[in-house]
């Protein structure tokens, strides 16, 4: 994440780029710690995913693989952004850090503008409607003025998906 330095996503996973604005990456949920070897550290509250019988959880792949942490209350199911304009304050504070961002990197207005007219569109015809079916995850640091990460679930119901604001991440090399 330009703004945070958290690191969000990997090139490891299938980025579908939407409206030049976001990326939508399918997730998996898969089952870890069951043969886990007990190092005597205590286990994270964030990390409260289903127990299995066998010890291990479920967990989704990139939440855990990038450390992402649930914005809210997972005991009692309340979101760190319970209203749309909750979510839009947040939203438009980071859109103005990245486009800023861009700037500074040289993008010229054209670039911006394509971006700005993405992320609305994406939000108009995507988050807006189902809205309450979005969960919220922020990096590794907590960095609540970095990205957002918005995780939902697929028409079937049981693919679980992230939604990366494209723009707001940078390439590093490794």
């Amino acid at each position: 994440d330009i703004v945070s330095g958290d690191e969000i996503i990997s090139d490891s996973y299938e980025l579908k780029e939407i409206d030049d604005a976001v990326y939508e990456i399918d997730c998996k949920k898969v089952t870890r710690g069951a043969d886990n070897v007990d190092i005597g550290a205590n286990p994270s509250a964030e990390e409260a995913d289903e127990t299995l019988e066998d010890g291990g959880k479920q967990v989704i792949d990139v939440v855990d693989a990038f450390r992402l942490t649930f914005l809210g209350d997972e005991a009692s199911g309340s979101r760190a952004y319970n209203t749309k304009k909750e979510y839009m304050g947040h939203l438009k504070a980071y859109m103005k850090k990245v486009t800023e961002k861009m700037k500074a990197k040289g993008a010229d207005e054209h670039q911006i503008k394509a971006f700005q007219s993405g992320a609305q569109n994406y939000y108009t015809k995507q988050i807006a409607p189902n809205f309450k079916d979005f969960d919220f995850y922020a990096g590794e640091s907590m960095d609540t003025e970095g990205m957002v990460v918005l995780l939902n679930y697929r028409e079937d119901g049981v693919t679980p998906y992230v939604t990366i604001w494209k723009h707001g991440l940078t390439q590093e090399k490794v």
